[in-house]
This record gives C-alpha cells, sequence and structure tokens, in this order.
C-alpha cells in the first residue's frame, strides 16, 4: 500500500482563500444594506461552489487493494489496476483548455482537453506533482500528489506483478 498527500499550489491557495473572502464581503454588504434576496443568492453560491469542492476535490492518492484511488471529502474514485494500461509521468502544459471542473477552486479537477494528450479528467493540487494513466477503454486521468515518481513507480510495479 502506498499513500501520498495532494498538495495544493500557492495559486490554489490564494484563488481559494481569496474568492470566499470576497463572497462573504458581499454577502455581509448586502446583508448590511437589507438587500436579503442579494444574501440568499450569494449563500447559494457558497454552497454551491463549496459543494462542488467537496465532491470532487482530492485530497490524498493511494493503491490499495488493487486499485489507485483518489480520497476526496466525501467520496472515493477507485481505478482498478487491471484497467490501466499505462502510467507515466505527465505535468499539464501550457496549452490545457479546461472544459469542466476547477482551475484552482479547491485544487484542479474536473475535465481539460490538450492538443498531445486529448481529454482527461483532473484531479492534483499542482502542475509538477502530476502523472497520468491511461486506461484499456481509452479515458485518462491526471492524478497529482506528493513524491509522483515514487508513486508512478509504485503503480508499474503493481502493474508488473499483476
Amino acid at each position: 500500500m502506498m499513500k501520498r498527500k495532494v498538495i495544493f499550489s500557492p495559486f490554489c491557495i490564494f484563488m481559494t482563500l481569496a474568492g470566499l473572502a470576497i463572497l462573504i464581503g458581499v454577502m455581509f454588504l448586502q446583508a448590511r444594506m437589507e438587500h436579503w434576496i442579494g444574501v440568499y443568492v450569494i449563500a447559494a453560491a457558497i454552497v454551491t461552489l463549496c459543494g462542488f469542492a467537496f465532491v470532487y476535490s482530492p485530497q490524498f492518492i493511494s493503491v490499495e487493494d488493487g486499485a489507485v484511488n483518489v480520497r476526496r471529502a466525501l467520496a472515493t474514485k477507485s481505478i482498478p489496476l487491471s484497467e490501466i494500461e499505462e502510467v507515466r509521468l505527465s505535468p499539464p502544459t501550457m496549452g490545457a483548455r479546461r472544459l469542466m471542473g476547477s482551475g484552482g477552486w479547491f485544487g484542479y479537477w474536473g475535465w481539460y482537453r490538450e492538443d498531445d494528450l486529448g481529454r482527461y479528467f483532473a484531479y492534483f493540487g499542482r502542475a509538477s506533482d502530476c502523472f497520468l494513466l491511461s486506461l484499456r477503454d481509452g479515458s485518462k486521468y491526471l492524478l497529482g500528489c506528493a513524491d509522483a515518481p515514487e508513486m508512478v513507480e509504485y503503480i508499474r510495479k503493481q502493474l508488473q506483478a499483476r
């Protein structure tokens, strides 16, 4: 078993804290001016944005029980080792386009597209910590955690042992 923490970049931390501070500040300003509909709308936006983050934002990457697991606050995404065709280090390029998901709000998660990689689902906190899992069905996952090269080698050894 191997388990590594997802480390958020300074940009992710800034975006998350600044975004929350701005939303909460505007909500209190609306409350002070007694614009209650504005308060409710902003409160709903905060709950929605944080809800998506709790569902998708990665916390840990682990390899155990025959699968690569992405631990999130409310769920775990498991990718069976038997479905993995290739694993390699692969930081995203500057040409990555976010199709749907987060570009720094509680990390990077969601659907992205790059010219050389195609479409993939991402779960990472820093671009320098990324590795790519290519599955037999053509799906791709860009994951990121501390000690990514060590994680890639561990997954390769697990794949060879099968």
